[in-house]
């Protein structure tokens, strides 16, 4: 598991950008992103994390990778819908993460293209897949691919996030959050990781 090689120095670029990000970055010092480099691992935690809480996705995650020791597209196969139900997936994320596992055995999953690819690139190439859409993109861009300026704007958390340490009274528009994000080009990867850690209990980790 290793950070994304661009962290220290985003975190002192950010930290003279913004007085908020400089207290988050002070805060959570000895921590970073990490990455598990598992493709297949990223986008299975980003498909559990789908609308339930960091708390709750690490709890399904971590039955999971208990059940299936080594989370390869190969083990994840062999198991049956009951064993993966009792881990707490749904059979709607159950349906998913096969389309995914399928798509590497097929080949219409290519990680060997990625690093040559853009992010829009990749992300069609991913969202082709049913299950995954431009949220779990992201987290793959995020985690996985470890870019740099990605900034989802459709996350809740990081909405969240922003609205508690940004906003006074009135909740910040949409325009508003996209502009305040400026500031925080070529970089907003490492924002919105520390805006998320500045929410929940653990950091996230895809």
């Amino acid at each position: 598991m290793t950070c994304p090689k661009y962290w220290h120095e985003a975190k002192k670029y950010l930290a003279k950008k913004d007085n908020t990000l400089a207290n988050l970055i002070a805060t959570y010092s000895s921590e970073s992103m990490i990455n598990y480099h598992n493709p297949f691992l990223t986008l299975v935690k980003a498909i559990i994390g789908q609308q339930i809480s960091v708390t709750a996705a690490t709890t399904v995650s971590q039955r999971l990778e208990s059940l299936l020791g080594n989370v390869t597209v190969t083990n994840y196969l062999k198991l049956d819908e009951d064993s993966l139900r009792q881990c707490g997936l749904s059979g709607r994320k159950i349906s998913y993460i096969t389309n995914i596992a399928q798509a590497f055995e097929q080949g219409i999953l290519t990680p060997e293209t990625w690093a040559n690819m853009s992010d829009q690139e990749v992300i069609k190439q991913l969202t082709s897949i049913k299950g995954i859409g431009p949220w779990t993109a992201q987290m793959f861009l995020i985690f996985h691919l470890h870019r740099k300026d990605i900034f989802p704007i459709a996350d809740l958390g990081l909405i969240n996030a922003i609205q508690r340490h940004y906003s006074n009274e009135n909740p910040l528009t949409k325009e508003q959050i996209i502009h305040l994000s400026e500031r925080w080009k070529p970089y907003r990867t490492v924002a919105t990781w520390y805006l998320w850690r500045s929410l929940d209990p653990a950091s996230v980790q895809y």
